[in-house]
């Protein structure tokens, strides 16, 4: 199947997606441009990859990058170009004048420098929605160069999380990933708005206020008490009863008792009527002053119970439980795999796996996985033909080392 009928393809299967026929071009990397462009790519848009001639580094990462690039990449293509050589840039120019869409995540001014910022493309392409993805908005720290990490520590989330004076990063990419889904809340009212005025506009989304939005709980509990936040740890919780307890097999359940409502589920599920009728634990504030005495009963009731046992007990009488879970276990997980929450792609080493699926339902449909995430250059002579490149000018890129094609598949 060559570049061109692949690409007819995954055309087809987007018919009918809410943003089919819309088209993005994607000049990023890591977690945080790839997961607009996926989120994009998963609701129907067509998303071209421009990546190096070597391909986007995530492909070679291993340690905790090793699942990056097959996670955020599915459904797009990719376009290997020398973005160095006047005529790899060239091409992406042309490329982008074609595009509903341009996303970007070099560092600042990256972009301009090659001619392909903002100003540069809109005055090609005055419909142009064009999306920059950084560490920081406008402001004093906009130079700086940023991480999740990095984010997470200079804005409250890591003290939030760890103990007291070890701060400790959250265990997922959490601002790179929000800080990809709130670019694409900006490029979809960005276009709705072009639909209105037939111009696009200038979108710009950052893990640093991402980060403070996350936080942003905290700090209003701050107004309104005088109190700073203490690190989650050693937290005073708004629910009396909020924990992780062992159970009589030597696993753990966390479990939430949240109302006055499940306050009593509990006491009466649990033969512990004399709670129920204590006036001093009768509300939630009260019991949360309560804590020191409360916990360590609810704990010992608990343990007398296997995992299996209390999640039973939970859930029929409507108390939010959960098991500690790791990772891998979620590829068996009952609903995940029940709900269509996971979608099969194929990795670089030719196997196949699932990943989760873009957290949403539309119209009683979920979305999946209509293409792998691609080999290097897969769609290169597809996305120059869009561009406008006949079959010769673009065989001549490839031979000339400004463009890189995959070897296509008979």
């Amino acid at each position: 199947m060559d570049s061109q009928t692949a690409g007819d393809e995954q055309a087809a299967a987007a018919e009918g997606l809410p943003l089919a026929g819309l088209r993005v071009v994607e000049f990023t990397h890591m977690v945080m441009g790839p997961t607009a462009g996926l989120i994009l790519g998963d609701l129907g848009a067509e998303v071209f990859k421009v990546e190096p001639l070597k391909g986007d580094n995530t492909r070679r990462l291993n340690g905790t990058g090793a699942g990056f690039y097959a996670t955020y990449n599915r459904n797009k293509k990719s376009l290997a170009l020398d973005l160095k050589s006047p005529e790899g840039l060239e091409a992406a120019r042309r490329l982008a004048a074609s595009a509903d869409v341009v996303t970007e995540n070099f560092r600042p001014g990256g972009m301009d420098g090659l001619g392909l910022g903002y100003e540069d493309q809109s005055s090609r392409n005055p419909g142009l929605v064009y999306c920059s993805l950084k560490g920081f908005l406008p402001g004093p720290y906009e130079h700086r160069k940023a991480l999740d990490e990095v984010v997470q520590m200079m804005g409250g989330l890591a003290y939030m999380t760890g103990p007291p004076g070890r701060p400790l990063r959250a265990g997922a990419s959490i601002n790179d990933v929000m800080g990809g889904m709130f670019a694409v809340i900006g490029i979809l009212a960005a276009l709705r708005e072009r639909d209105r005025t037939g111009r696009g506009q200038y979108v710009q989304a950052s893990l640093f206020e991402n980060n403070a939005f996350l936080v942003g709980q905290h700090m209003a509990q701050y107004a309104i008490t005088g109190k700073p936040a203490e690190p989650m740890p050693k937290r005073i919780s708004a629910w009396a009863v909020y924990e992780v307890f062992d159970t009589a097999d030597g696993e753990q359940l966390f479990v939430g008792i949240v109302s006055d409502t499940q306050w009593k589920l509990f006491c009466e599920a649990f033969g512990r009527d004399d709670l129920l009728a204590d006036p001093s634990i009768e509300t939630n504030p009260q019991r949360v002053l309560q804590r020191d005495r409360l916990v360590p009963i609810v704990a010992s009731l608990f343990g007398r119970h296997t995992k299996v046992e209390l999640s039973e007990i939970c859930d029929r009488i409507g108390l939010p439980f959960a098991p500690i879970t790791k990772p891998e276990e979620l590829f068996d997980d009952h609903h995940l795999r029940e709900s269509g929450g996971l979608v099969e792609i194929g990795l670089a080493d030719g196997s196949r796996t699932t990943v989760p699926g873009i957290p949403l339902e539309m119209g009683g449909r979920r979305f999946h996985a209509r293409s792998d995430p691609p080999v290097i250059g897969e769609h290169t002579r597809n996305a120059l033909r869009t561009a406008g490149y006949s079959d010769t000018e673009i065989e001549s890129l490839i031979a000339a080392d400004i463009a890189r094609a995959a070897q296509e598949q008979a």
